[in-house]
Parts: C-alpha cells; structure tokens; sequence
C-alpha cells in the first residue's frame, strides 16, 4: 500500500531543463516544490577526469538501464513491436540528475517563425493541396514574436556563446557570450559557404567561451575544449546543464526538495483535478503518494507520453480514424535513411581534429525552414547545413573512403592515415508528422512493475527520403569547395525501412500543443487543456520537429510554463488561454 506523504505546492516529475526551469522559477517565488528524478543523484565532481569513451560513448554510462524500462518499435499496426535493448549513438533515454542534458553537446539553436505557424505558412505561399493527406500540421498556437522574449531568458540563464545568423528571426538582444575560438576546418566551411553564396554563421553553444554569472547567480566556466562533451558530463562546470544552473538556483531557495530514485508510475486525478503523483523506490519497492497542488510533468517525450496514457489522461490518438490526441505527431531527427552528409578525404592537409567541443562548428540557413523555395521540391521544409568539430575520439576516428575493405592491411593502411585527413559536412532536416506515426501503450511488453512500456509506430516516407537526397547533394557541393581530393555521401536507399536505430534523442509529440482541445492537448503554456492544474512540460508537445535541435525550445517554453504555472497559482485557477476556433484538422 503507497504510503501519502505531506502535500506540498508543486510536485515535478523529471529533472532536466524543463523539470529544473519549472522547480527553479516557483521555488524562487516561495512555492514548497518537489521535484522527482527517476535515477541516481550526480554531480559535476562525479564527472572528474572520465574521459573514457568505451565507458561514456559506446556502452552510455549515463543512460537508462534498458533492461528494466525500455520503449517498442515497430513501422505499421499490424506488425509485433520488439523491444528496443541496445542505445544507439545518442540514446532515447537517459536517468539521473540533470537528465539527457548532462550530456548534450550543446548546439542552441532557435526555431525560426514559419515552424509555429507551419500550416498557415504553407497554406498561404503554396496552397492547401501542398500538404499530402497524411501530414497532420498545425500552427502551434503561438508566434516566434511572442516565444522570443523567453528564448532570451534561456539563452541568458545558459550563457549561450554565438552570434547572429545572417538570415535569422529578429532578436531582442545579443548572445549573452561571443562564439567558441574558431579552428581551420571551421575556416574552411565558412569561406566555401561565402563564395557558394551562403551565409555561414559561428554555431550557437552551451559550452561557454569565457567564464559567465547567469542571471540567477550561477556561474559557469571557460570551455577548454577538451573534446568530452557529447555524452559526458563537463568535470569543468563549462557546458551550461540543469546541474550548474537551474537546479542549483532550486536548491538555495530552501522550497526545493529533490528525491532521487524515484519511479513516477501515475499522475493522480479526480477526473478534473490533478491530485498529486504515484511513485515506487526501486530499492525498496516501497510507493509512496506525493499530493501536491500543481502537477508538472517533464519527464521527456516518452516519459510525458507514458504517464498519460497510463494515468488514462486524454483520449488516445487512432491512426485509423484520426480522433484522440494523446500520442498523435510522434516526429524524430530520425538517422539510417542515407545522404545527409558527405565526408571529404584530404592527402595533403591534416587536422587536429582530436580537440573539440560539442557545440564548436559554423552553420548555414539557406536551405532551413521556409528560406528553401519548396515550390518545386519533392519535399516540404528543410534543413541546415553544418561543419562540427566534437572531437575525433579514438574508437570512432577511423573513416575511410568507400570502396576501401572493412579489415585486413588496406582498411588498416587507410584508417590510419586518414585518422585526422577527414572532415564531414552534415545536414539536420525537419520532421514533418503523418497519420501513421504515432505513440501508444505496448499491449505485450511490461516494465519492471508491470506496467506496459510506450509503443512506437512509425516509418520513412518519401518526404525524408527526398530531402535527404538534397542534403547530400549540397553537402558534397560544400565538400568540394572546401578543396576535399576525395567526397563520399551515404547512398540513400529509396527501399530501406526505418529501425529502431533511426530514434534518437531528438524525438517529440504525443502531448502537442495548440489553439484548441479539438487539436492539441496543452495550450501554448503547456497546459493541459482538460486539466487545469496539469502542465506537461517538453519536446512532447511539439507538433512537429524543426530542422535543428530542439533543446533551446523545449527551455524556451519551459520558461513560458513556468510563469503560467505561478500565474495559476497567484490567481484564480482556470485556463491560461482561451480555445480558440480550430483550423488545423
């Protein structure tokens, strides 16, 4: 029997950027929070000296245990999902402190204006026929003018370094640090841009360039660009994380409890009310109810879905007749499909490309959002085009050219000396959402409590197929400027399926927002629109993923839910903004 504890204000579930932002903004306004966190406490200092890529990199230290939790997949409804055991290079799950965002490498991009108001963008410069049927786009409710203020206030609280992209959305102020030190590889792409006719600009980033004091009093150090970003934690306290900034600002307000270790398996309600959360102690087995007057939850894309399905909140979106929300616009910067890249051999220059951050790279947006022309494109969107310089870690660096054999003297031969003679131009695109991509509870497969694990649904469609196509064409173009003897781009397979290995970190929906319940299920605050005092905070309720990484968003409008949250709070309950009419089914 689950033990009930004290009722407090605010109970969070997750303790990443949007769990952190959440607690940090109500603790400092005096309300007693709660925040759970499903793993194991951790701190800068147990990052301290692990440079060990088989242990971070390759066997992912810091993610989830996927023998006692994991998700299914599989590409249409009358297949058998299986199971998904084996993190691929940027695992879908991760637990602990902090969340995934301890070891992001942090890219910080904005979103542009045409991803919130996407369908109506559309609609209005190539007509309604445009949209294939099966794309389920929608505005989200909200415009970039009125996202941008809390854009700002992440940038600042994170210390981004950068400066402004060329054919960006208009800014409120500057970044609050300049970019990373430039390196030659980073030269190169951006005089190759220029004479192509593109407009490159220094890459946005969460590993700061020069000792910051954020708003709220954190501090954050200098990158010293060792190259351990991407699935480490920084023992250097450089790469802005929820441990160095947010929760740390939680936990000198005295309102703020975090509990580690704690299983959230159901969001506690009257129908009409949250009431509070259900959790389990894994090393007890002991439940525990936490009451609390706000429930907020963020516990990523798949936890925020799972719970909601679980705790029987919203109605469950059917692929077959369109109707429900809950698991609807599953979308992912999904990764196996081909092109995207091309990787240029050089015989007579060399590389240092064993030091790195990151987030240390430039970036063109000619081809981003609705900056490409999709009038006579196979494919709606687009994407950018980027050179990044993370650190040539030893397991990994050995690319050589195609054709070359994966063993014996030659591969040896090639794999040593083009070690530090290759660089690779990649390009991200955006994820459009369709009817039969979508989120729903396992009927199969359990957890370790019982519990059915959340099931994926989803597969390539030409739209990715094709735009991939493009991205590996001007890749390559951006390769040869650039002066490679040698350019190699993944084939595209115009047959191959979509795996389990093609999710990343990078996926979203299922909780989505947008100007009405008929079509969303939190509005623009993250609010759930059938339960009031219920905010679902994260890349779940995007509608669908823009063509560059979405951690800057998700904290931009965990910003925006925080103040509705204590707007909530202050006032009289109710929701926070109106319903209005619904023109995106």
């Amino acid at each position: 029997m689950a033990e009930k504890l004290d009722k407090v204000d605010v109970v969070v579930v997750g303790s990443g950027w949007a769990g952190g932002i959440s607690a940090a903004e109500l603790a400092k306004k005096g309300y007693k929070v709660v925040c759970l966190e499903r793993g194991k406490d951790r701190s800068t200092q147990d990052f301290i000296g692990s440079k060990d890529e088989l242990r971070y990199t390759k066997r992912h230290e810091l993610a989830q245990d996927l023998t006692k939790e994991t998700m299914t997949f599989r590409n249409r409804t009358e297949e058998k999902a299986i199971p998904l055991r084996k993190h691929n290079g940027y695992p879908i799950y991760d637990e602990g402190t902090g969340g995934t965002s301890v070891h992001w490498s942090g890219w910080s991009y904005r979103w542009l204006p045409f991803d919130f108001e996407i369908r109506s963008k559309i609609i209005e410069k190539y007509g309604e026929n445009r949209i294939p049927k099966d794309m389920t786009i929608q505005d989200w409710g909200i415009t970039y003018d009125e996202i941008e203020p809390y854009y700002d206030q992440w940038e600042k609280t994170a210390g981004i370094s950068g400066e402004e992209n060329p054919l960006g959305p208009k800014r409120s102020d500057d970044y609050p640090n300049p970019p990373l030190p430039s390196s030659p590889p980073i030269e190169m792409f951006k005089q190759a841009t220029k004479d192509l006719g593109y407009h490159p600009f220094r890459m946005p980033a969460a590993t700061i360039s020069q000792k910051y004091e954020n708003p709220d009093g954190e501090t954050i150090n200098a990158c010293v660009i060792c190259a351990f970003c991407s699935m480490y934690g920084c023992d250097f306290g450089a790469k802005a994380d929820p441990i160095v900034t947010v929760l740390k600002t939680a936990q000198k307000t005295d309102n703020f409890e975090l509990r580690n270790n704690a299983h959230v398996r159901r969001i506690l309600h009257d129908g009409k009310k949250a009431t509070g959360v259900l959790y389990i102690d894994p090393l007890t087995r002991q439940e525990y109810e936490q009451p609390a007057d706000l429930v907020v939850v963020s516990a990523f894309f798949s936890g925020n879905n799972r719970l909601m399905m679980l705790s029987e909140i919203g109605e469950q979106y059917d692929p077959s007749t369109g109707e429900g929300i809950i698991g609807k616009n599953f979308t992912s910067h999904y990764t196996g499909i081909g092109g995207n890249s091309a990787t240029g051999f050089f015989e007579d220059k060399k590389f240092n490309t064993f030091a790195g951050a990151g987030a240390l790279g430039s970036v063109v947006d000619d081809f981003a959002g609705d900056h490409i022309d999709n009038t006579d494109t196979d494919f709606l969107h687009g994407f950018n085009m980027c050179i990044f310089q993370d650190g040539a870690a030893a397991i990994a660096n050995n690319r050589v050219p195609q054709g070359t054999p994966y063993w014996g003297k030659e591969f040896k031969e090639k794999s040593v000396h083009y070690a530090h003679r290759h660089l690779t131009v990649s390009g991200m695109q955006g994820t459009l959402p369709r009817t039969h991509n979508y989120l729903d509870l396992d009927p199969i497969y359990k957890d370790a409590y019982g519990d059915p694990l959340l099931r994926i649904t989803a597969r390539f469609t030409d739209q990715e197929r094709n735009m991939a196509k493009v991205i590996g064409e001007k890749a390559s173009e951006i390769m040869e400027k650039m002066g490679a003897d040698i350019v190699n781009t993944p084939p595209v397979d115009d047959e191959v399926e979509m795996t389990s290995s093609s999710i990343n970190t990078h996926a979203a929906g299922g909780v989505i927002m947008g100007e009405s319940p008929d079509n969303s299920a939190v509005n623009t605050y993250s609010q759930v629109w059938d339960m009031e005092n219920l905010f679902v905070v994260g890349g779940s309720s995007f509608p669908h993923f823009g063509n560059s990484n979405p951690t800057e968003t998700i904290g931009a409008f965990a910003y925006r839910a925080a103040e509705g949250m204590i707007k909530y709070l202050e006032g009289d309950g109710g929701l926070l903004v109106e319903a209005k009419a619904t023109k995106n089914v």
